[in-house]
């Protein structure tokens, strides 16, 4: 069974790839990282069996991809949040699968895929799949951080500002403009915390509703968000997550 990955997150790719060669039935014949790389690579190749695809994407939502081209083959999607599985089940999806994704999960979406391939409608199962994934759906409330010595402290969320990477390090920034290391990746953090709550900006930010100040339109159509804390760089929002972005936002 060939299989194409789109992923933009390395670790989040890497551990998938893994899983799938466990399996010994899947071959990954691409690993893509965009919205433009899989129009492109869709364009010049045979479909393949079965695709593994993250909603959240550096350039914009996943779903942008069934606007630009036609895609035939089931599609497995893997992400961080809950709520676009109605949306999810619209586009030829036979499974739902929420990060940080494990081995019996893909197993059994692959076992669901045999099932389902020239047999049942796969949105038969739609609202069993929806209660699933929401009995699931826990958010992180609290983190216990590192200080000088063997000392650990406890930080709300709520105390949470936004979260960032620098030199590889992820950064969690109070309102009081206090930094604390997180072992964490971004990739991971997304599925922790509570997305109306926290917006996966781009490859550098996660930022908090509660923090942003107010935004202002960047060139070539982008959007900078101001917050209300110290931040070593602009936070900025691609043109095409712009509406997604302000969607999160207004609750739409």
């Amino acid at each position: 069974m060939n299989a194409v990955i789109i992923e933009d997150e390395f670790l989040a790719a890497r551990n998938l790839l893994s899983i799938l060669d466990e399996t010994g039935e899947v071959k990954v014949i691409a690993t893509l990282e965009s919205i433009a790389e899989t129009e492109e690579w869709f364009h010049t190749h045979s479909k393949p069996d079965i695709v593994f695809m993250d909603i959240h994407l550096a350039d914009g939502s996943a779903f942008e991809i069934f606007e630009r081209i036609h895609v035939s083959c089931p599609v497995i999607f893997t992400t961080a949040y809950d709520e676009y599985a109605l949306k999810a089940f619209k586009v030829n999806s036979i499974d739902y699968l929420l990060k940080p994704i494990e081995g019996e999960a893909v197993k059994k979406a692959l076992q669901k895929l045999k099932t389902l391939t020239g047999h049942a409608d796969p949105q038969s199962d739609l609202q069993k799949i929806i209660s699933l994934f929401k009995t699931k759906a826990s958010y992180k409330t609290n983190f216990l951080v590192p200080v000088k010595g063997d000392k650990l402290i406890p930080l709300n969320v709520e105390e949470i500002a936004l979260f960032y990477i620098s030199d590889g390090v992820i950064k969690a920034q109070t309102f009081d403009d206090k930094t604390y290391t997180l072992e964490y990746t971004l990739e991971e953090l997304t599925g922790l915390l509570n997305p109306e709550e926290f917006f996966r900006a781009n490859r550098q930010f996660i930022v908090g509703r509660n923090a942003i100040r107010d935004l202002d339109l960047w060139f070539n159509s982008r959007i900078s968000v101001n917050v209300k804390v110290t931040v070593p760089e602009k936070i900025l929002i691609s043109k095409a997550r712009v509406f997604e972005f302000k969607s999160w936002f207004t609750g739409q």
